[in-house]
């Protein structure tokens, strides 16, 4: 595998001035701020990486290095047998070079200025709907300036051709609409749309077009930025990042993917059906002719845990990308007359009522997963937001490195609720570990599943 074995690096433009306590605090004593980074600059120079698997490119860089070296203006990075993928002619390309900074500043930012203000992690509501605002800020994400416009779509990361060609067809109907897109971004459902976009911006003469990724230290590493982002953002766990993409959106579309696209679709229908929330967000699942039939299942488990109502929160187009650009396009129009009306922050929503359960971050531990109350007697945004819980610990056993290990070592996560809801959880997940959208890639002849579900 090839390495670069030294190279020197300097802030482009997405490093906001660091104190020299800052800078201090990263080059001295902060083991963990300093591991952070180093995780999270590994997983940026391992853009468009084919790799899914966290532990495989750790080992695969056991021996990378990343380095702060204090100057009077700053700082600069030095790297150690680095992906040489991210280099071209010795030099690193510039869009990654740009991403590690943005990094460096989101994890440096959160740590002071965030962290100390909030202090305890569960804290919920409006501080840490402001915490979400305040690190997006300081990214130049949020912008009072643009008119609504972003699009954020959701969806595997590990899908067959024809899914990613369909993807970047409704991204270049969105590009040509002026729409901009803010994904995962990672490869696949979250890569398609971006590109798909970038061509169609450039046809329509668009060069502002925004490709924004929105990661967490926790799934960075399995989900690389793709070589189409040109605004990253790591926010500090799952359910800031998740907070982030609701709160900036003003359209929202659904590709066919995993257990992590199922938790998001559970997080954002847990708002949407939430009481104190009565405007709506425009949500379409899509996907190609194949995909007919997985979305009839995924439109018959929503129903089977939520009610049929739930169907009238998400409107669902097979093939016909032209159809999914234009009824985003009016439905962001919508979006925009509601706000002047009201005169809401066009930038950033911020009346949207999201329950406390979901900004607390969820540890996928044993004990918590086998406390999730999976009822049908909650009320449906509650049920909702327990059923996110529960994919949630999926993901973690599947991808990150803290539940594939909590796994290897005590056994599967045992998930306990009402038996027509596992019933259908456990159809759901037997139908994905077919279909392969179950953890592509482990290197093993079967799909060994990370949980047990008891009824």
């Amino acid at each position: 595998m090839a390495k670069i074995s030294h190279a020197t690096i300097h802030p482009l433009r997405s490093l906001n001035l660091l104190s020299q306590e800052e800078i201090a605090a990263m080059t001295h004593g902060r083991r963990d701020l300093t591991r952070l980074f180093r995780d999270c600059a590994l997983a940026i120079l391992n853009t468009d990486s084919n790799k899914d698997d966290a532990a495989q490119i750790f080992a695969a860089y056991e021996d990378f290095e990343i380095k702060l070296v204090p100057q009077p203006r700053g700082l600069k990075l030095e790297v150690f047998n680095a992906p040489s993928q991210s280099f071209v002619d010795g030099k690193m390309i510039r869009g990654i070079q740009d991403h590690l900074f943005s990094a460096l500043r989101d994890i440096v930012y959160t740590d002071y200025k965030i962290a100390p203000v909030t202090g305890d992690t569960q804290a919920t509501g409006a501080n840490v709907s402001d915490t979400v605002f305040r690190i997006l800020r300081n990214a130049d994400i949020v912008r009072p300036d643009l008119a609504p416009n972003l699009v954020v779509c959701w969806g595997g990361h590990a899908i067959p051709r024809e899914e990613y060609d369909y993807a970047k067809q409704v991204g270049y109907e969105l590009g040509l609409r002026g729409l901009d897109i803010a994904t995962g971004c990672g490869i696949g459902a979250m890569k398609a749309p971006m590109k798909g976009a970038a061509v169609g911006h450039a046809k329509q003469q668009i060069k502002t077009g925004r490709y924004i990724g929105i990661s967490e230290p926790g799934i960075i590493a399995s989900e690389s930025p793709n070589a189409i982002v040109n605004e990253l953002v790591i926010m500090p766990d799952i359910e800031k990042r998740l907070e982030a993409f609701v709160r900036l959106a003003h359209g929202i579309i659904v590709f066919p993917g995993g257990v992590g696209t199922v938790e998001e679709i559970f997080y954002l229908l847990s708002i949407l059906m939430h009481p104190d929330n009565d405007q709506s967000l425009p949500l379409v699942f899509a996907g190609p002719e194949s995909c007919r039939d997985y979305f009839s299942y995924l439109d018959r488990f929503l129903r089977r845990c939520l009610g049929d109502g739930v169907a009238d929160l998400y409107r669902i187009v097979i093939g016909k990308p032209a159809e999914v650009g234009q009824s985003l396009r009016e439905a962001v129009d919508s979006v925009h007359m509601t706000r002047r009306k009201t005169q809401d922050a066009y930038y950033f929503n911020w009346n949207l009522n999201i329950d406390g359960h979901l900004q607390i971050p969820f540890v996928p531990s044993h004990e918590n997963m086998a406390a999730l109350s999976l009822s049908p007697e909650l009320p449906g945004h509650q049920l909702a937001s327990q059923m996110r819980s529960a994919f949630s610990g999926l993901v973690a056993g599947n991808v990150k490195a803290y539940g594939i290990r909590q796994v290897a070592e005590r056994g599967p996560y045992l998930i306990q609720g009402d038996r027509r809801l596992l019933s259908a959880m456990d159809d759901l997940l037997r139908r994905m570990v077919r279909e392969q959208r179950m953890k592509l890639g482990q290197g093993e002849k079967e799909y060994k599943p990370c949980y047990r579900l008891l009824g």
